[in-house]
């Protein structure tokens, strides 16, 4: 019970922190709301050459979407706990008797909450652009959406705490996230690159969260594809999480 008192504790000072600057929660919602707008109109056409593809271009296209929203909300939320820990209040928090999961679990979920708020507008925006998906697909496409933000926040967090560097924070974070964009079929489906890259992005896990989403949006759900997507983000946001609660406990941090 305290720890779930804790967690309660620093998301409701997260929302707090919100609610004085707004603007940033529509400021990351645009984003993927420009590429919907200006990218997404010419994918009909492109996507004329994947004959194996089922459904329609933005079913295939917003899941990708989700899955970016989801990458570029979650991964650069480190930056918040570097500015927590430059000011003090970080130490401060980690003094009391505030359990050390719930200081990441009250963020993480906090991250969670924001990212899922923001995906429901985003798929709003983009029925009104002609996507036409099933309501369980849908709520199957926020729970992937709710992993990989738990996974991504959590390492986020971690990293940016034993980091503790912007400067060596943000390259490693441009890095990571242009290549999980390029390799990962966000933008467009892995079956249209050569047989090679395909092969390449099965290593990286979003590949599979965003192949799950495209199946659930076209109504197949008991499908090998959505149990795979299930599996990897079930164990990513497992083992994030315990790899930021291992550096949010350590000593000295």
């Amino acid at each position: 019970m305290s720890v779930a008192r804790d967690t309660s504790l620093i998301f409701r000072r997260q929302v707090r922190q919100d609610t004085r600057n707004p603007v940033w929660l529509l400021i990351g919602l645009s984003q993927p709301i420009l590429y919907l707008a200006f990218f997404g109109p010419m994918l009909s056409r492109v996507l004329r050459a994947d004959e194996g593809r089922t459904g329609s271009a933005w079913q295939v296209y917003v899941p990708g979407l989700l899955v970016q929203l989801a990458l570029f909300g979650a991964a650069f939320v480190g930056f918040t706990v570097i500015a927590d820990w430059r000011t003090g209040s970080m130490e401060r928090m980690r003094v009391t008797p505030v359990s050390r999961f719930a200081l990441l679990m009250g963020r993480v979920l906090h991250d969670v909450a924001v990212l899922l708020a923001q995906s429901v507008v985003l798929i709003l925006a983009a029925v009104v652009f002609g996507l036409r998906a099933p309501l369980a697909g849908i709520a199957l496409s926020l729970l992937f959406v709710a992993l990989l933000t738990c996974s991504l926040s959590s390492l986020s967090y971690g990293l940016g705490l034993a980091v503790k560097r912007e400067t060596a924070f943000s390259p490693m974070l441009n890095i990571a996230t242009v290549l999980l964009l390029l390799l990962s079929g966000i933008l467009l489906p892995m079956s249209l690159a050569p047989s090679w890259l395909n092969d390449v992005s099965r290593l990286t896990p979003l590949r599979y969260l965003v192949d799950a989403i495209r199946d659930a949006f076209v109504g197949r759900f008991a499908t090998a594809t959505v149990a795979e997507g299930l599996a990897v983000g079930l164990g990513l946001a497992a083992l994030s999480l315990a790899a930021g609660t291992y550096v949010f406990c350590r000593e000295n941090v």
